[in-house]
């Protein structure tokens, strides 16, 4: 059995390495996998800037498969970034502004936090 998993005697729950950590860092860092791949993020600004776009028109628009930018957009959908909307044998995706904003917050607060802690040591030079 590989290492990153732990077995729970009590209720024989398989748990991960990551369900240590409470489920806002959990979240976090979900958001932070999927906004970590700049194809993703490229898909994000492409719908930021058109508004509401074709699945095919992403694709054509990035230098990647049809396959690969399907396989990012569902990444997306799943993390409540976008929503797709069936219409006919295409598929209309936009932005979930409320999703965003959300998860940008979170991720602001993590960091304000960090910043307000950040202490420079003696062998650096902080600016």
């Amino acid at each position: 059995m590989p290492q990153w998993f732990v077995i729970n005697a009590y209720n024989k729950k398989t748990m991960t390495k990551s369900d240590i950590f409470d489920n806002e860092l959990q979240e976090l860092a979900s958001f932070a996998k999927v906004i970590s791949h700049p194809a993703r993020l490229a898909i994000l600004k492409y719908l930021a800037e058109t508004k509401t776009c074709i699945s095919g028109d992403i694709s054509d628009k990035l230098p990647l498969s049809r396959t690969t930018v399907s396989q990012h957009l569902k990444e997306l959908r799943d993390m409540g970034l976008i929503h797709g909307e069936i219409d006919g044998l295409k598929i209309n995706y936009c932005l979930c502004g409320s999703c965003i904003e959300d998860q940008l917050k979170k991720f602001d607060a993590f960091f304000v936090t960090i910043k307000e802690s950040a202490l420079c040591c003696e062998n650096e030079k902080c600016e």
